[in-house]
């Protein structure tokens, strides 16, 4: 717990600092052999100052520590584990309130190995942790890929060797790969499927991974509209923040200031308009700092990663725990104080720009668990400008009142005041990101197959989740930081019978009803154990070429839907658009459904090594890499949910069509494709 903590706090500083050391480690990795049947793989790192490298072996409790993996190996065998050489250093860290072992200026990891046939291949990577006093890099691999003659052969090891090859021929005798066996990537229903298509040979499969970005750009593409929704969610999230205590308070006193201090008044509006421009200039700054430390395609990565949803998980819960006046998140006085001291010592623009940087300091507590939400919100998305986008929307809510208040001092008067109600909005807040959190942990349960968040217990925590908002709003129950006399007045009386009306909503979806109100963030519905819902929509694969396959024995057209566990807005489509009768009766009938889940954790049979679209060599260990990686290579894109209509060649028949929930342009898509099918 207290390492999910701590790397929790570390990416929300990686979020406000600016990498000015983008790459501080630097491995080279080689093979050093002699006569024996022993070796060494080598890693020898370089280290910036002021950067360190994590050794091996801290316990669970510690930073990312040096490891050895293994993706395939033949003809060599691992002797011992991950050695560390060089001036290891042991200090007590603080932060994660232990001694820790690490290097500095440079570092030699070795793993010794020993040959057991006459030739040798091994593929194996080292991942490190690296960290400096102000931020950490996330987990990184170095490679490290020999084959070659054996200079000599370890007797023992060889016979070893041989009786697991035994063990493998005899499992490829049954029909399986025990490569697949260790990883646990077999599966009833992908037996099932395979068994049933028709095998393609290698030619026909060259011939359907050919890209068609070409041919899809001809037809008319819809525009996508998820760059709005995100600077709206920003604009939503920054009047949610305005009315925080942390905020509304120092909007009258500001423009009070500004107006107070220059006599002439169109000066003292220019000033509160710099102020709001001010507060815009630096959270989008904050998003573009976020994008170019991330970029877009290692932010969609992230939105499917195990570790990173836990974490998120963690941070909401909290943050939610902040709100509910357990204890207050605060950034040091000393900071705000310093930027204080420097608006006072300085004058015109810069002094407003310092002051606005100071509000944002001070109002971090209120502020902070929203932008962070918003800023991993937005990951999926996998756009590079989508957390500028998203910022740009906060901020702008933000500054709005400084300028309106400036032109306008009488509204001042009719504002509301603050007081106990701030805290109540705190409290509902923090009821939010706890639903939320919940999302976050759901994506990995569901990307890793663990099943302990199926679709009724989620729905079950979120009654009980709102049930308990729209008690606290009626005044049942109060938390340490509310008014002992509080009392619910009409508004937070409508917001209880809403919360509570949204409890019993979700009631039925226990028993598989499909709530499209909530399709967005539960699991999908074939995570339901008990399920009295049959109108449902269902790939027949989820396998591209054993799809194609089908489909061309069949003589129908294919629908391939590029979707993920995480992808909140494939499971809108699947409840809003899918379940209607027309749709379903296409799906179901008149077309071959293939979803190919690109978060999907499975690990492959065997791994590829491909040259990606950017020219970089990577390597697919995953079916969601596998299913990722055919969508940026064929099709020219990276987001989901993506539909796509093919002929039995792999040719398109219409546009490619992303979310729209839109029923009858999704029934004039499927019939174009149909119709260009049958010509």
């Amino acid at each position: 717990m207290r390492k999910a903590m701590s790397l929790a706090l570390l990416l929300l500083v990686a979020m406000f600092c600016n990498a000015q050391m983008a790459d501080p480690v630097k491995f080279k990795s080689h093979l050093k052999t002699g006569s024996t049947a022993e070796a060494e793989i080598v890693f020898d790192g370089k280290i910036a100052h002021g950067w360190h490298v994590y050794s091996t072996n801290l316990g669970s409790d510690g930073p990312i520590e040096a490891s050895f993996h293994v993706d395939k190996k033949d003809g060599v065998e691992l002797v011992g584990k991950l050695t560390p050489r060089g001036h290891e250093i042991s200090m007590m860290d603080n932060m994660f309130g232990m001694k820790l072992r690490f290097f500095e200026n440079s570092v030699q990891f070795v793993q010794k190995v020993k040959f057991t046939k006459p030739t040798y291949t091994i593929k194996a990577y080292l991942e490190y942790g690296a960290c400096n006093d102000e931020m950490c890099m996330p987990p990184t691999q170095v490679n490290a890929h020999f084959s070659g003659k054996s200079p000599a052969i370890d007797g023992k090891a060889a016979a070893d060797e041989k009786s697991a090859d035994d063990v493998a021929e005899t499992l490829k005798a049954g029909g399986l790969d025990s490569s697949m066996v260790k990883a646990g990537a077999v599966d009833s229903v992908a037996i099932a499927d395979s068994a049933a298509a028709p095998q393609l040979d290698n030619a026909e499969v060259q011939k359907l991974w050919t890209p068609v970005i070409k041919e899809l750009a001809k037809f008319d593409k819809p525009v996508s509209n998820s760059l709005l929704y995100i600077f709206l969610a920003g604009l939503v999230g920054g009047f949610l923040a305005l009315f925080t205590p942390c905020v509304w308070p120092i909007i009258p006193m500001t423009v009070s200031f500004f107006l107070k201090r220059n006599k002439d008044r169109k000066k003292a509006i220019r000033e509160a308009i710099t102020y709001g421009v001010s507060i815009v200039v630096i959270y989008v700054a904050l998003g573009l700092i976020v994008s170019l430390l991330f970029g877009a395609s290692a932010l969609n990565a992230l939105s499917t990663n195990a570790i990173f949803n836990i974490l998120f998980c963690l941070l909401l819960v909290v943050f939610a725990a902040s709100f509910f006046g357990a204890f207050e998140i605060t950034l040091p006085s000393s900071w705000s104080n310093k930027i204080d001291q420097k608006s006072d010592e300085t004058s015109g623009v810069l002094s407003i720009f310092l002051m606005a940087f100071t509000l944002s300091l001070v109002s971090f507590s209120c502020t902070g668990p929203i932008i962070g939400f918003l800023l991993v919100a937005v990951a999926s998305e996998g756009s590079i400008v989508a957390p500028t986008i998203g910022m740009l929307g906060f901020a702008v809510a933000l500054a709005i009142p400084f300028a309106l208040f400036a032109m306008f001092p009488t509204l001042l008067k009719s504002a509301p005041k603050s007081g106990g109600w701030m805290n109540v909005l705190k409290v509902v807040l923090g009821f939010i990101e706890l639903a939320f959190a919940l999302k976050f942990l759901s994506v990995a349960d569901l990307a890793y197959g663990w099943h302990i968040l199926d679709r009724e217990t989620f729905l079950a925590l979120w009654i009980a989740i709102f049930s308990l908002l729209g008690l606290y709003l009626l005044g049942i129950f109060n938390f340490p930081h509310d008014d002992e006399n509080r009392r619910t007045n009409v508004p937070q009386f409508f917001l209880a019978l809403g919360s509570l009306a949204f409890a019993f909503y979700m009631i039925p979806g226990l028993w598989g009803a499909p709530l499209k109100a909530v399709s967005a963030f539960a699991p999908p519905m074939n995570t339901q154990d008990f399920n009295l819902y049959k109108n449902e929509v269902h790939p027949r694969f989820k396998d591209f070429e054993a799809g194609m396959a089908a489909a061309r024995l069949e003589g129908k057209p294919v629908m391939i839907d590029f979707t993920g566990f995480g992808c909140v807005n494939c499971r809108k489509m699947e409840a809003a658009v899918w379940t209607d009768a027309k749709v379903a009766d296409m799906l179901n009938n008149k077309y071959v459904l293939i979803s190919l889940y690109v978060d999907d954790k499975t690990p492959l049979p065997e791994q590829i090594t491909v040259t990606d679209t950017d020219g970089t060599q990577r390597t697919l260990r995953t079916v969601g890499d596998k299913w990722s990686y055919l969508q940026r290579y064929k099709f020219g894109s990276n987001t989901q949910p993506m539909y796509i209509l093919l002929d039995n060649d792999g040719k398109p028949l219409t546009g490619s069509r992303s979310y729209d929930e839109d029923i009858n342009e999704y029934m004039d898509f499927l019939k174009v494709g149909l119709d260009n099918y049958n010509k």
